[in-house]
């Protein structure tokens, strides 16, 4: 029933200012976080700024949301209804543009995003100024849809079949704006897992990590090369229009990984919508899985490390003290 609500309500959150899953006053994150006094004032800035670099003529903002220092809104136009993101991440800046470009290709190729509009001067991404300080802005079409439905079995099996045909296209891309490796860390999936049971875990369930230590043990080396990966495919960032997938949203967390490390994490947090965040049915795991290898069949060694890779994200996603959405037991 709540996956059901929320599909109804979102993307089309509630009018007007708010946050998207922080529990804090959101007009004062808006004038701490971008200088800005009020929904007025933002959807005034909102204006000038599409006004002036990407030529476009607001007729009115109807919601601002506001997540970490991300601010969102949704905006109607002489070009449509469009959505506006902007940044004051500067250390993200760089990053933000090649996503930018990213989505640019993957739209050429055919793989359902919203690309970014280009501003005036040809860039997807325009550093502005609001209250003194630089943001890092984009603008994209509104794509009508609603959250992906993980009841709806089709759409399950399209949304696996939609990763796959990404990380075909994800694998002929390179750029070394996304592609830096965090120093330091494991080169090698075992020694990644070996290092976060010896250091990371919190210890919230022994025996699941104790079976872990166990199959990674006997894994060999993965028979796959790493590539960019989406790294947030969930029913958030899932656009469905009836049963199809209509855009595939926030590329913010693309990583240089492996594509089962993708399909791991997915097969945890598929069903993950914002602040309600719930593990994903065996059920629905084996109808996405039927789609993603539909179109990009698993090696016999890929198979092996979903397992033990779905079970580390399954641990490390027990939050600390109560788990009412039964995290623990969905081991």
């Amino acid at each position: 029933m709540i996956q059901r609500l929320l599909r109804k309500i979102f993307p089309m959150f509630p009018a007007g200012l708010s946050m998207l899953w922080e529990s804090t006053d959101p007009r004062g994150a808006l004038q701490e976080r971008f200088g800005l006094d009020g929904f007025d004032d933002a959807a005034g800035w909102l204006a000038e700024r599409l006004a002036r670099d990407w030529a476009i003529d607001v007729d009115a903002c109807d919601r601002i949301l506001i997540s970490a220092a991300n601010g969102i809104a949704w905006l109607r136009t002489d070009r449509g209804t469009v959505v506006a993101k902007w940044s004051r991440a500067q250390d993200q800046f760089v990053r933000l543009a090649a996503v930018a470009d990213l989505l640019q290709v993957l739209h050429g190729q055919g793989i359902p995003v919203a690309p970014p509009l280009a501003a005036d001067d040809g860039r997807l991404r325009v550093i502005v100024d609001s209250g003194g300080s630089p943001l890092s802005m984009t603008v994209q079409p509104h794509v009508d849809g609603g959250l992906l439905d993980v009841t709806d079995d089709t759409a399950v099996r399209r949304a696996g079949a939609c990763l796959a045909h990404l990380h075909r296209a994800l694998a002929g891309h390179r750029d070394s704006r996304l592609t830096d490796v965090e120093p330091g860390r494991p080169v090698d999936l075992r020694g990644r897992l070996e290092a976060w049971l010896e250091f990371g875990d919190a210890g919230t369930a022994p025996a699941a990590s104790a079976r872990l230590r166990e199959q990674i043990a006997s894994l060999p080396p993965i028979d796959s090369e790493p590539q960019l990966i989406h790294f947030d495919y969930r029913a958030s960032n899932i656009i469905t229009a009836g049963s199809e997938v209509a855009a595939v949203l926030d590329f913010d967390r693309v990583s240089w990984d492996y594509c089962v490390l993708d399909l791991a994490n997915t097969f945890v947090r598929l069903g993950t919508y914002f602040t309600d965040w719930r593990p994903t049915p065996t059920s629905v795991r084996s109808a996405f899985l039927d789609g993603y290898r539909s179109v990009r069949p698993l090696t016999r060694l890929e198979h092996r490390w979903l397992d033990a890779l779905a079970l580390w994200f399954g641990i490390t996603a027990i939050p600390a003290g109560d788990d009412p959405a039964g995290w623990a037991d969905a081991l």
